[in-house]
């Protein structure tokens, strides 16, 4: 059910989503966070909603979806609320800020706050430089931004550390789980030599291949040239290089000196599961700010190696 509620109040919304509780029998029991959209006017707001409806349904949530518009309009609040079959296991609530009101996003939001549930706020567009001091960010204990959608890609990780708060995390860090998990598994496998150096290929701008190429710095402690090209991964020991790439199927193809090619069935991970895994833990992801320090120290073609 989508109920539209045009220009109206929070004290309105608050009422008609009890009224919707006692009357339609959707309840909050059982949702164990509040997970907060934030996006301005015109950035892919449904996509996101799609993608917190499949979320919730591994994490029963509200999901509180804030539209920023016009901040010269005429200061308006249009609501929608979105129960049952169109909010998965979640219950929607849709508030679209005009005028004065984009200000104060932070007080519009908070009376619809879940009690004694975490907060995690969620930019799925451009979002601020320092996450933690948004006001949105401060009302949150985790905080998920999309490297992939910032104006600039090529310097964004380094925002991402400079504004750096126990919390962050980002869509581009879970995007590649399943590439860490493989080379993890490998180095634990004979034979167990060191890793004297490290190298990391794949497209230009891609914060996602640039946060494996730091976060295998920041564990290994070696050299990482991150090259451009197609995706490989190659760590170099005594007995040969260790290396990790795809095939014309997108399998995984891993390469060990002295063992047949291994091959794993890959799939690109969407914003769906991302961020349902990122939901999955509400502690610092200390891994994720050593990568992005790590990014801070990788070598580049023609670029001198950090001191």
């Amino acid at each position: 059910m989508i109920l539209d509620l045009p220009a109206t109040t929070t004290e309105k919304v608050s009422k008609k989503l009890v009224s919707i509780r006692e009357t339609g029998g959707a309840v909050t029991l059982g949702r164990v966070l509040t997970l907060v959209v934030c996006a301005a006017e015109g950035q892919p707001t449904e996509g996101a909603i799609d993608a917190a409806n499949d979320a919730s349904r591994e994490h029963p949530c509200r999901v509180i979806v804030v539209s920023l518009g016009n901040p010269a309009a005429a200061t308006r609040l249009d609501a929608q609320i979105r129960v049952g079959g169109d909010a998965g296991a979640s219950e929607v609530v849709v508030l679209r800020l005009y005028g004065d009101l984009t200000q104060h996003a932070a007080s519009v939001v908070t009376p619809f706050l879940l009690p004694d549930t975490p907060v995690v706020t969620w930019w799925p567009g451009e979002a601020p430089a320092d996450p933690a001091r948004d006001p949105l960010g401060r009302l949150a204990g985790r905080r998920i931004t999309d490297a992939a959608h910032a104006a600039d890609p090529e310097g964004i990780l380094a925002t991402r550390l400079q504004g750096y708060a126990p919390g962050d995390t980002d869509l581009a860090w879970s995007q590649i789980t399943y590439w860490r998990a493989i080379l993890t598994a490998a180095l634990d496998r004979p034979p167990l030599e060191p890793v004297r150096s490290a190298s990391v290929t794949g497209p230009t701008h891609s914060p996602s291949i640039d946060l494996l190429a730091g976060w295998l710095q920041a564990q290994l402690g070696v050299d990482v040239h991150r090259g451009v090209g197609s995706f490989e991964i190659r760590l170099e020991r005594d007995s040969g290089p260790l290396v990790l790439a795809v095939d014309q199927n997108n399998n995984a193809v891993l390469s060990n000196p002295g063992r047949p090619d291994g091959r794993i069935a890959m799939s690109t991970r969407g914003t769906r599961e991302c961020i349902a895994e990122e939901l999955r833990r509400l502690d610092p992801d200390e891994i994720y700010h050593l990568a992005l320090q790590g990014v801070q120290r990788l070598t580049r073609p023609g670029a001198e190696v950090p001191a």
